[in-house]
C-alpha cells in the first residue's frame, strides 16, 4: 500500500503541533477518567497520583496500540505492578537490596531486547510502575483492608490501561488520533539488515550504562542525600532511556535542566499568591496538559511544566514550594551529570554511528524503492526511515549552533529529509529515473566518507529537480 503526498505532508509538516495538541486531549481525558474511578475506590493522595502518573505514561507508550498489545499488558501488568510494590517495600525498608533489584530490573529489559519486539514491548511495560515509584512513592491507602490495599496498585494500573485504550481507540475511529494500522505498519517497516560495528552489542552497551548510571545515583543518593535521593535516580534513568548515542543523552540532560530551572523560577513566583485550592487543582491540570501538548517541541518543555505542576501540589499540601524545588533543581542537575558521565564513559556508543546507520537505512530503503527489477515499491518504507532520522536530528542540529566544525552532521540530516517530498512523489509515480538512481548508490557509497557525503546527499536533490 502506498502514502499519499497529502499523508507524507501530515506526518512531517508544521501541524505536528496540532497533532500533539489532540494527543494531549486524549491522554488527559484518559488521566481524568482513571483518576475518578481511583478516587472512588481509593480517596487518598497516593493512588490517585499514582493513576496519574501511570495513564501520562501509557498514553505516551503506546503499549495498547493494537489488540496484541493490549492483551500482552493486560496479563502481564498486574504481575510488574506486584512487584514494583514489592520493590518499594524493600526500597523503604532494605535500601540497598531495593536498589539493586530496582537496577536489575531496569537493565535486564533493555539487554534482552536483542531478542525481538516483544521482549522490548514486555521491558517497557516493566519500566512504567517502575518510574512510578520514584516520581511518586506509592503510599497505600490506610481505610481499606492490609489485602484490598495490596491490590490497589493493580487496580489503578488497570483502570489506566483501559482508559487509555478507549479514549485512544474512540480518538482513531473518529479521525482525531492516526489510524493504528498505520502506525504499526511503519513501526514495522525496517531497511536491510547489516552486521553492526559495535562490540559489545549496542544493547548490551546501552544495559551496561543504564546499570552503571542507576547504581551510581543511588549510592550518591543513598550516602549523600539519604532523605531525597529519588530525583536523582529518576533523572539518571530518564536521561538514559532511548539512548541514541552519547550526544543524544547529553543534550536530554541538558533540556531537563534547562525546563526544570525555568519551571522553578516561575513555580517560585506564581505559588506565592494562590491560596485557592480550587485555583491550584485547576493549574495543576493545566500545567500538565501543556506539557504533554509542548513535549514533541522539546523536553524542556515537560520539565517546566512539571515542576510548576509539582509545586502547586506542594503547596496544596501545605509545604513551601521553595522548600521543594531549589533540593530538587540539585538532584535533577546531579542525576543529568551522573547519566552523561554514564553513557560517555561506560561503553560509550558514538552519536555520529548511529547517524550513518540511520542515514544508511534511509538510503537502502530509497534504493530499494527505485530498482525497476522490484515490481511492487512503496513510499512507506521511506517516510519511516525519515521519521527513524528525524528522531536524532534534534541533538546534532543544537550542536550545530554551538560548534564551528567543517563538517556538520545536521547537514545531512537536512539534505536528505529535503529530498523527501519530491523522492515519495517519484515513488509514488512509479519512476525510476536512472540519474536518481546512480545519485543514491553514490551517496551510500559516501557514508564512510564525511567530506564526501554532503555533496552526494546534494546531488539526490538535484537529481529529484525537474530539469
Amino acid at each position: 500500500m502506498t502514502i499519499s503526498m497529502q499523508a507524507w505532508r501530515t506526518h512531517f509538516a508544521p501541524d505536528a503541533i496540532a497533532r500533539a495538541f489532540r494527543e494531549a486531549v486524549v491522554a488527559m481525558l484518559a488521566m481524568l477518567a482513571t483518576l475518578g474511578c481511583t478516587m472512588a475506590l481509593a480517596p487518598e493522595p497516593g493512588p490517585g497520583v499514582l493513576a496519574v502518573v501511570l495513564s501520562l505514561s501509557f498514553s505516551r507508550s503506546h503499549l495498547d496500540r493494537d489488540m496484541r498489545g493490549r492483551i500482552e499488558a493486560a496479563i502481564a501488568l498486574p504481575l510488574v505492578a506486584l512487584v514494583a510494590v514489592g520493590v518499594g517495600g524493600l526500597l523503604h525498608h532494605v535500601r540497598w537490596i531495593g536498589a539493586a533489584v530496582f537496577v536489575a530490573g531496569l537493565s535486564l529489559p533493555i539487554w534482552m531486547r536483542r531478542f525481538g519486539p516483544a521482549i522490548r514491548r514486555g521491558g517497557s511495560l516493566i519500566a512504567l510502575p517502575f518510574v512510578a515509584l520514584l516520581t511518586t512513592p506509592y503510599i497505600p491507602p490506610r481505610h481499606l483492608s492490609p489485602t484490598l490495599a495490596m491490590l490497589v496498585p493493580v487496580i489503578v494500573a488497570l483502570l489506566a490501561l483501559v482508559w487509555v485504550a478507549v479514549f485512544q481507540s474512540a480518538a482513531r475511529h473518529l479521525g482525531i488520533l492516526p489510524s493504528a494500522n498505520r502506525k504499526t505498519s511503519v513501526a514495522k517497516v525496517t531497511a536491510p539488515a547489516q552486521a553492526s560495528p559495535l562490540k559489545p552489542q549496542a544493547s548490551t552497551r546501552m544495559a551496561l550504562q543504564m546499570a552503571v548510571a542507576l547504581a551510581v545515583s543511588f549510592a550518591i543518593g543513598y550516602l549523600v542525600f539519604p532523605q531525597r535521593w529519588a530525583w536523582i535516580v529518576l533523572t539518571a534513568f530518564i536521561v538514559n532511556s532511548g539512548n541514541r548515542g552519547r550526544l543524544d543523552v547529553a543534550y536530554k540532560s541538558v533540556l531537563r535542566v534547562v525546563g526544570a530551572g525555568a519551571g522553578t523560577c516561575i513555580a517560585l513566583t506564581a505559588t506565592v499568591h494562590i491560596d485557592q485550592p480550587l485555583v491550584a487543582i485547576a493549574l495543576i491540570l493545566g500545567a500538565i496538559f501543556l506539557g504533554l501538548w509542548l513535549r514533541p517541541l522539546g523536553y524542556a518543555w515537560w520539565a517546566l511544566f512539571v515542576t510548576l505542576a509539582l509545586a502547586l501540589l506542594q503547596g496544596l499540601g501545605g509545604h513551601p514550594a521553595e522548600g521543594v524545588l531549589w533540593p530538587r533543581l540539585e538532584e535533577i542537575l546531579i542525576g543529568a551529570i551522573v547519566g552523561v558521565a554514564s553513557a560517555w564513559f561506560v561503553y560509550p556508543v558514538p552519536s555520529s554511528l548511529v547517524l550513518r546507520r540511520r542515514l544508511a537505512d534511509a538510503l537502502a530503503v530509497l534504493s530499494e524503492a527505485l530498482d525497476p527489477a522490484i515490481p511492487e515499491r512503496s513510499a512507506e518504507p521511506f517516510i519511516a526511515a525519515l521519521d527513524n532520522l528525524e528522531q536524532i536530528a534534534p541533538a546534532f542540529r543544537a550542536s550545530r549552533r554551538f560548534t564551528r566544525h567543517k563538517v556538520q552532521p545536521a547537514d545531512w540530516i537536512d539534505a536528505l529529509a529535503a529530498c523527501g517530498p519530491s523522492a515519495v512523489a517519484v515513488i509514488e509515480r512509479g519512476e525510476t529515473p536512472a540519474s536518481l538512481r546512480k545519485a543514491v548508490g553514490t551517496a551510500r557509497k559516501a557514508l564512510r566518507e564525511p567530506e564526501a557525503l554532503l555533496p552526494a546527499l546534494q546531488e539526490i536533490r538535484q537529481a529529484l529537480s525537474p530539469s
